[in-house]
């Protein structure tokens, strides 16, 4: 045999293997879920659960435009609103796990509200994916201006002091607002009435009106109103102070050594099952815009602390900041209603 046919047998032979490499290269892309390669292909939902103006909608607001280009098709912000956020999440819960219904919630009350109500029917952490936390919340103790109470201390000693003791508003049940209140009232020994509201907004009005004695409240919705000096800040109730306004102390600080409750996050989450490569696509976007300063600068303005967390990162905050919340509800004695 030639040494020319024997190269040319030769050459055929590799040109074999690399058609049947290329083959097999493509079989197995062929063989990726469509939704892993594609996505986004089309329009996303976020669904808000709570009404326009809370903390779901106002950080979905403040960062959807630029996720929106990053991720390439346009995002759409549904509120679907009720049961202390149950109807929206589980909406999504029963959703395809496909990227394109997500969920932009906090918690609590996203792990708190079947303490407090009956007949959820999804479980807070086992039926979503956690995809990035974008934000905390931080909550405060505020009092009206008019109020004679200053401080910490004069809060504990006037809960004390009254035979009704105090009464505080919160933005309903299962809040983190609420939890801080229960846990308040148990470590100090106060007798504390909790006046919860459907939303931030009526409760805030009452405060300031006086009507209430105090209000456990989201930091943004307060902030104007202690800026203004229409309210009092007496403290955070989170193991930190809040970036966005570094000179209210928290209150451990202001006297109640050890007292702090889980941050109250927001962010982003997908139904149970949705594939690894959305969830690091979304996760990654995210962290490209939470690098953009007028983001940042956006979400501090509005009182919110931004935060870059990998999905692993906020799972555990999911995991575990459950249990915390679930023992100050047990330890108080709430059953759901």
């Amino acid at each position: 045999m030639t040494p020319y046919l024997n190269a040319g047998r030769r050459c055929l032979f590799l040109h074999g293997l690399r058609f049947a490499t290329l083959t097999l290269t493509l079989c197995v892309a062929w063989a990726q879920p469509a939704s892993a390669q594609a996505y986004p292909s089309k329009p996303i939902k976020l669904i808000a659960p709570f009404a326009a103006g809370g903390a779901a909608d106002t950080v979905a607001r403040i960062l959807t435009p630029k996720l929106s280009e990053f991720l390439g098709q346009p995002i759409i912000i549904e509120n679907r609103a009720g049961a202390s956020g149950a109807i929206g999440s589980a909406f999504v819960a029963a959703a395809a796990p496909d990227g394109y219904t997500l969920l932009m919630n906090l918690g609590p009350p996203h792990q708190t509200v079947q303490f407090f109500t009956k007949g959820v029917k999804y479980d807070p952490v086992r039926d979503f994916t956690a995809i990035s936390h974008v934000a905390t919340a931080p909550q405060t103790l505020v009092v009206p201006a008019s109020s004679p109470i200053k401080s910490v201390a004069d809060f504990v000693a006037a809960a004390k002091a009254s035979p009704k003791g105090l009464s505080y508003a919160t933005s309903g049940a299962g809040t983190s607002q609420h939890l801080a209140g229960l846990l308040l009232a148990s470590s100090e020994k106060l007798s504390l009435t909790h006046v919860g509201y459907r939303g931030g907004a009526p409760a805030l009005t009452d405060v300031v009106g006086g009507q209430i004695d105090a209000g456990l409240l989201v930091l943004s919705n307060t902030l104007p109103y202690i800026q203004s000096g229409k309210l009092r800040a007496l403290g955070v109730v989170e193991s930190h102070r809040s970036k966005s306004a570094p000179t209210i102390p928290t209150l451990a600080e202001g006297g109640l050594t050890g007292f702090s409750v889980p941050d109250t996050w927001v962010g982003v989450m997908g139904p149970a099952g949705l594939p690894a490569p959305i969830v690091q696509r979304i996760n990654a976007d995210i962290q490209k815009v939470l690098k953009n300063p007028d983001v940042r600068a956006q979400l501090q303005q509005a009182g919110y602390d931004p935060v870059e967390a990998s999905p692993e990162e906020f799972a555990k905050l999911l995991t575990d900041s459950t249990q915390v919340y679930k023992a100050i509800v047990q330890n108080a004695g709430i059953k759901p209603e």
